[in-house]
């Protein structure tokens, strides 16, 4: 009987098993159907895709619109990838540093209204971005950070620091203490133990924050439109609506500079996909 049971256990898994492949594959195709329309759209001309991406009848792949996008006469990729590097490479690194450091002091020390403090940085989340715009593009006009790289870097640290700070307090949370109290003993300092011990051991959900805010501050428009008006500043966000143009749009162009800038947060997100997952789990085990 127990082994009647064991066969019928393992067929059951089994077969869950394979439909949960079966829903995966399926998810995975209608995600990636959209993203194959664009791909047709970049290395086609606009008449053969008409009548559906999908018909190939007609078949000449072009690489103009690459070319087109990158060299834009207007507003060329080539400037506005550089451009969105100087000002994401700060805006991921910067927030990540002060939020270790403030998630650590939440997780490690007590302190009055340390509670207080957690909550009202955790209800910070709930601002929606189009809610304090308008006071933000008055302050950065006001002290000359409108139109301005430092402006913008500012702006994406100060939005990011809540949910980091919540997600790497509950990453230390979960940290074993006694490592931390050993070195203490041995006469290291709070600072020492903070950068020789403990980010080596957040490796894993530090790179996960690196992945997703890269992500975030590189997909970001609303802030970009709001706080960078010169065409010689304009983020790739930017460059992609502003080569279609207004009464011609060029969408073998457009889908050609979508896709190189899709390029560069796949390429973040493939080098760090080892620990993300590890990371964004630990993160979530204890609130």
């Amino acid at each position: 009987m127990r082994r009647l049971d064991i066969v019928a256990r393992l067929k059951k898994v089994k077969r869950f098993t394979i439909l949960t492949h079966i829903i995966a594959w399926a998810v995975s195709l209608i995600w990636i159907i959209p993203f194959l329309g664009v791909v047709m759209a970049s290395i086609r001309p606009l008449p053969e895709i008409l009548n559906g991406w999908w018909n190939f009848e007609v078949f000449n792949p072009t690489l103009n619109g690459f070319s087109g996008a990158w060299n834009h006469r207007t507003a060329p990729l080539s400037r506005a990838l550089l451009n969105s590097l100087i000002v994401t490479i700060p805006s991921t690194f910067m927030p990540i540093l002060v939020a270790a450091l403030g998630a650590y002091s939440f997780a490690r020390f007590k302190f009055p209204t340390r509670d207080l403090l957690f909550l009202v940085i955790v209800l910070l989340q709930t601002i929606p971005q189009q809610m304090v715009i308008i006071p933000i593009f008055n302050i950065a006009i006001s002290i000359g950070l409108w139109n301005n790289y430092l402006g913008l870097i500012l702006v994406h640290t100060a939005f990011a620091l809540p949910w980091q700070i919540l997600f790497l307090r509950n990453f230390f949370s979960v940290l074993p203490v006694e490592v931390e109290e050993a070195a203490m003993i041995d006469g290291a300092s709070y600072f020492k133990i903070f950068y020789k011990i403990v980010l080596p051991l957040t490796l894993p959900a530090l790179a996960s924050l690196t992945a997703l805010q890269f992500v975030w501050v590189w997909n970001d428009f609303f802030f970009a439109a709001v706080l960078i008006g010169s065409p010689d500043l304009k983020l790739a966000t930017q460059a992609i609506p502003a080569q279609m143009g207004r009464l011609d749009p060029n969408w073998t162009v457009t889908s050609a500079a979508s896709i190189i800038v899709m390029i560069i947060p796949i390429a973040i997100y493939v080098a760090l996909q080892r620990y993300y997952v590890r990371g964004i789990v630990a993160g979530a085990v204890k609130g």
